[in-house]
């Protein structure tokens, strides 16, 4: 049975409100949404470690496939979730891509295990898997990897060719901290919770600042974008689109996929609209 990939429980105004708790009960009883059709073992040759100094030194555990001299597409899991969740994408890559996936800081095998809430910190982990030799990245980052992509293109605006935002929770007004969260936060409950669960409902507790953070220099992103949401999204409300079309004002150029009736799940229920996404952000010209 498959843990919840992406339970962005108790955070969006249109969220069903549900203790991140209930996750672990819907997985429990075979509620769990879409997640990947194939799967990556623990000891997969795609399996790298890299190095890092933040706020100490960490080890980023990622997977990595495709044509080792293209342009890096680095996936980007929201919260909780791991690099195997894009299993599919690894072990299919998008043609002419070298595909990237990361256990973000505080999942997966990346060490240390505790939470790092900081979009800015969490953005430098997705920086030290830019590739060395200068090729071009496109970022992809589902739900809260959305911000914490748009966090590594504003710093880094000479390396991104590109940003996909899929199913990306970006506004801060539409985050809203449910009371089952702060007693999530207790010690008493932290102790009995899964630590996946545990670091997700710290990371969310602290998005909202984040993200007004974030607000005041989404106008310095210089990348192409490409925005992608579901119209029937519960988790993160689809409202999000029009805040990043707004505020994104010194991209490149925007284009804005909107697929109806979809939920929050897209790489996963949506794949073949999320590699043709892909396939455009490489060729898009603006």
């Amino acid at each position: 049975m498959t843990l919840l990939h992406e339970p962005r429980l108790l955070a969006g105004r249109r969220s069903p409100r549900l203790w991140t708790a209930m996750g672990v009960a819907l997985a429990a009883v075979g509620c769990a949404p879409a997640g990947p059709s194939t799967s990556i073992g623990p000891r997969d040759s795609m399996r790298e470690v890299q190095s890092a100094q933040i706020n100490g030194s960490i080890s980023i555990n990622y997977l990595r496939s495709g044509r080792a001299t293209g342009p890096r597409l680095i996936l980007v899991h929201g919260t909780p979730g791991a690099a195997d969740g894009w299993s599919d994408y690894l072990l299919d890559p998008p043609p002419g891509f070298e595909v990237v996936a990361l256990d973000r800081p505080g999942f997966g095998a990346t060490l240390p295990s505790q939470p790092m809430p900081s979009l800015s910190d969490q953005a430098k982990a997705v920086r030290a898997l830019f590739p060395a030799d200068g090729r071009p990245v496109i970022l992809l980052g589902h739900s809260l990897g959305g911000p914490i992509v748009a966090q590594a293109a504003i710093d880094e605006p000479d390396r991104v060719l590109g940003v996909i935002f899929l199913a990306a929770s970006l506004d801060p007004a539409l985050e809203v901290i449910h009371p089952m969260q702060r007693v999530g936060a207790w010690p008493v409950v932290r102790a009995v919770v899964p630590r996946t669960l545990r670091n997700a409902n710290t990371e969310l507790m602290a998005l909202k600042p984040e993200l007004e953070k974030l607000a005041a220099r989404l106008g310095d992103l210089r990348a192409k974008v490409l925005i992608m949401h579901g119209t029937k999204d519960d988790l993160v409300p689809f409202a999000n689109v029009a805040f990043m079309q707004a505020r994104l004002s010194g991209a490149a150029c925007i284009e804005t996929r909107v697929l109806e009736g979809r939920n929050h799940f897209l790489p996963w229920n949506s794949q073949v609209q999320v590699r043709e996404a892909i396939a455009q952000m490489a060729a898009l010209t603006c």
